[in-house]
């Protein structure tokens, strides 16, 4: 099956996610949303819970290359984080699943792939990627503090990789925070640059 098929696919079922309870999302209805037949379906991803682990992993993938291109958007260490917490921010309010892997909050609407690995018998690689272990909220902390880190120790940033790690940390801590509850006026941005400011990077 080719690539952009099993993403026409995974649109589908996040299309289908939006309108109804997970429970309530049929294959039958994922498959003719994205134009295949129900047997393509299953070839590709098993059975609807490794059509929902698949789901989940794009969207933490997706989410993830959303960090990288916040810490690549700046030239300057506050700003590239600051960008970063506003990404992590918005991420989490704008795209459920995503909100979900943060705090963990899974909500009767949504599959609840469980994190540890599973049994899988896939062909297709990105299926058995997909049945490997998913991130848990803690998980995505150490993730993006480490990326934050090499992407700012690379960057000439003047401080020690334990200060800079803390610093990393304490921002992706807040901006978690404000997936769970939104700041008001100034946003995540005003918060991040009030901690980073006794904090130089």
């Amino acid at each position: 099956m080719m690539p952009a098929a099993r993403e026409s696919l995974l649109d589908a079922a996040y299309a289908a996610l939006a309108r109804r309870p997970w429970a309530a999302v049929r294959m039958v209805d994922v498959a003719a949303a994205a134009g295949v037949s129900r047997q393509t379906l299953y070839n590709e991803f098993g059975s609807k819970e490794g059509l929902a682990r698949a789901l989940v992993r794009r969207e933490a993938d997706g989410y993830l290359a959303g960090v990288e291109r916040a810490l690549g958007s700046h030239a300057e260490a506050r700003e590239r984080l600051t960008a970063t917490a506003e990404w992590m921010a918005v991420a989490g309010r704008e795209n459920v699943l995503v909100r979900a892997m943060l705090t963990g909050c899974w909500s009767e609407r949504l599959p609840s792939p469980t994190l540890s690995a599973v049994p899988s018998s896939s062909a297709v690689p990105a299926q058995r990627r997909a049945d490997g272990p998913l991130p848990s909220p803690g998980d995505f902390v150490q993730i993006v503090r480490d990326r934050a880190v090499a992407v700012l120790s690379g960057a000439g940033a003047g401080k020690g990789n334990g200060e800079l790690a803390r610093s990393c940390e304490l921002v992706v801590r807040l901006a978690l925070s404000c997936v769970a509850a939104p700041p008001g006026e100034g946003g995540v941005a005003e918060l991040v640059r009030g901690a980073l400011y006794r904090q130089p990077v």
